[in-house]
């Protein structure tokens, strides 16, 4: 075995001498505008609450963590909310804790709130990014490598006109991606002619996915699927309510397209029900949708031991989450091509020094170490959200 040089050896000797800590942690509440006006069956927005962490290591390395909410009537958590129980119970109780001890982390955040909350999902990713990052290696290193080198993005066009849709559709495939999804929950008419005309505008070049975020029954998601079914889709995002697994297996067998659980699936029992139901050919996973960056790599492995490969992402992260499931996105080959996590390109600006740019749908895997992006306070105090 080769000696270690000079500096690689004192360098793990300082890993092994200093007793980590979490010394600080720093909660920020922030305001982005949007690009323009984001429609879907969840409603429509125009700016992006996000809370964000950082914490410090008593030998001064610092992750980063940030968890980007979108309240509706089934998850009411507001970002408001987990502002609150970061800085009241989470924050106090990580001061001592090691942050490099992940699975010691989720006790000690699982006292301080039992259950599930969204506030912890910041707190875990920025102690993965800080013990990467006081390893000197990506993050995707830290999870165990990575598999992908390139990874590519999926498109959107929301609930638009069929004119409106087609010259969207254009422009993403112009400026280079390969995939893209068309919300549905207008109407069965208006969806069949907006997916009409985007197909149309494509051609065969770009693949399409459909979503209706739960607008439709089981039975109107299976007239839909009927009428669509030409435009070769690759697949119907949630085309019933979460807990109507039966009808979502109902789809799957009836409509001819194949059917991906989105909002049904929050857990590791939830996905098994899922599996069990076989209510889907394809599962959505995120890490602020499943609880943080361990428990999503637990549902990825379970899904891929199903059998059932997995569509990584949400549509509003910051560069921080993003990047974040980028890392996800990168450890396994069960992950689909085409991340959905492109929050950054539906942002006016960044909170980071550097801006992450997916803007031509394809991105080669950051280098890191850790997530590879540091906070602009300055970008913080400008956006930060003045009612918290």
């Amino acid at each position: 075995m080769p000696a270690l040089s000079t500096a690689g050896a004192t360098r793990q000797l300082d890993m092994v001498a200093i007793d980590m800590k979490i010394e600080r942690v720093e909660v920020f509440g922030v305001q982005i505008p949007l690009v323009g006006n984001f429609a879907s069956g969840k409603g429509a927005k125009t700016a992006q609450k996000s809370a964000v962490v950082r914490v410090t290591a008593n030998d001064g390395t610092i992750g980063l963590g940030s968890v980007e909410p979108i309240p509706s009537p089934q998850a009411a958590e507001s970002v408001e909310d987990l502002l609150k129980l970061l800085r009241s119970r989470i924050a106090p109780a990580m001061i001592g804790v090691d942050p490099t001890n992940i699975n010691k982390l989720r006790l000690v955040l699982e006292r301080s709130v039992p259950g599930d909350t969204a506030a912890k999902v910041p707190v875990e990713m920025a102690c993965v990014d800080l013990a990467a990052r006081r390893g000197g290696v990506p993050v995707h290193t830290y999870l165990g490598g990575a598999v992908k080198d390139r990874l590519e993005f999926n498109a959107w066009i929301g609930l638009l006109t069929p004119d409106a849709a087609a010259a969207e559709a254009l422009r993403w495939k112009k400026l280079g991606f390969r995939s893209a999804k068309i919300k549905v929950g207008s109407g069965i008419d208006a969806d069949c002619d907006r997916i009409a005309a985007v197909r149309a505008a494509v051609g065969s070049e770009v693949a399409l996915r459909i979503d209706a975020n739960e607008s439709y029954d089981a039975l109107t998601s299976i007239r839909l699927a009927k009428a669509v079914k030409k435009f070769d889709l690759q697949h119907f995002e949630q085309p019933a309510r979460r807990d109507d697994l039966d009808g979502l297996a109902r789809v799957r067998r009836e409509g001819g397209i194949p059917v991906m659980a989105d909002e049904s699936v929050t857990d590791l029992a939830s996905l098994l029900a899922v599996i069990k139901a076989e209510a889907a050919d394809t599962v959505k996973l995120g890490i602020k949708e499943q609880g943080g960056f361990h428990r999503a790599i637990q549902l990825l492995a379970t899904a891929e031991a199903a059998g059932i490969p997995c569509v990584i992402g949400h549509g509003f992260g910051l560069d921080i989450s993003t990047l974040a499931e980028i890392t996800l996105g990168a450890v396994s080959h069960n992950v689909v091509t085409g991340l959905e996590c492109v929050g950054p390109l539906k942002m006016v600006d960044s909170i980071t020094t550097s801006r992450l740019d997916i803007s031509l749908g394809a991105l080669s895997l950051p280098s890191g170490p850790g997530l590879g992006v540091f906070l602009d306070d300055e970008k913080l105090e400008k956006y930060r959200l003045k009612t918290c």
